[in-house]
């Protein structure tokens, strides 16, 4: 049974990122923007990127900063765009106090911006870049230790606190297909991904590299599915409201994004 909660408490979402030419996809940004028109506006948002991993636990800008382009052989347009968001200094105030413990430091990394794994579905979602946000690193890419970090969030989200965890459900580079096939052992990692999100079974999530199949070929590095357990976390108490709310496969890779909540 879902736990009673406040009416205006923030659902949490995992997205798959996509990468700069998303803007141009005739659907994507679409789904995207449905997404955010269908929840209440965010008083601010904490972004998990795949793209980001440092240990111990880092809190970026909390500032207006440049933007990270950290992709490389696109067209120099992608490199162009900004998404001048305002800093967060009381959501990382708020960050350090839920996470920062004894022998788990909370560092601050002043001049970091954000990364493509962040502010490539901002974009769409909130294209007016006036919703305060803060990015987190991935200080491990251990599910279990994720999913602590994740519930130990949750508590942001009954403050107004938007917090997503940014990967893709499917991230092998040599299965990106320009033609949009899709290769069998991706899709089925996909469909038994749905399937075990939709019988909330965590065990086999935490487990995927050995319970999935193709686990090590739909996820050759792991850091793309990572953030999905930052999301599971701090929705560890609505598990059975999770839903998928984009599916589908871009450049052969799953885009499937969930929403908890």
């Amino acid at each position: 049974m879902t736990a009673a909660v406040a009416p205006d408490r923030m659902p949490v979402l995992y997205l798959s990122h996509g990468a700069p030419p998303l803007a141009d996809d005739p659907v994507w940004p679409g789904e995207l923007a449905a997404l955010s028109a269908g929840m209440t506006r965010p008083t601010a948002i904490l972004m998990v990127s795949a793209h980001w991993e440092e240990a111990p636990l880092a809190l970026g800008a909390t500032s207006t900063v440049p933007l990270i382009h950290d992709f490389w052989g696109f067209p120099e347009r992608y490199y162009q765009v900004m998404y001048p968001a305002p800093g967060a200094p009381e959501l990382a105030g708020q960050v350090r106090a839920l996470l920062r413990a004894p022998g788990t430091p909370v560092q601050d990394v002043p001049d970091r911006g954000l990364d493509h794994g962040a502010y490539v579905p901002l974009a769409e979602m909130y294209p007016d870049a006036d919703i305060p946000v803060l990015q987190m690193s991935l200080p491990t890419l251990d599910p279990r230790q994720l999913l602590e970090i994740g519930r130990r969030l949750a508590p942001l989200r009954d403050q107004g606190v938007l917090i997503v965890g940014s990967g893709f459900f499917t991230h092998n580079m040599r299965a990106i297909s320009m033609d949009g096939s899709v290769w069998s052992a991706l899709a089925e990692f996909d469909d038994w991904g749905r399937r075990a999100l939709d019988a909330g079974d965590l065990d086999a999530l935490l487990d995927f590299e050995h319970k999935a199949p193709a686990g090590l070929l739909a996820h050759p590095r792991s850091e793309h599915f990572a953030p999905l357990f930052v999301t599971l976390g701090a929705g560890a108490d609505e598990l059975d409201s999770q839903r998928t709310v984009i599916d589908g496969f871009w450049m052969g890779m799953a885009k499937r994004s969930i929403r908890i909540g």
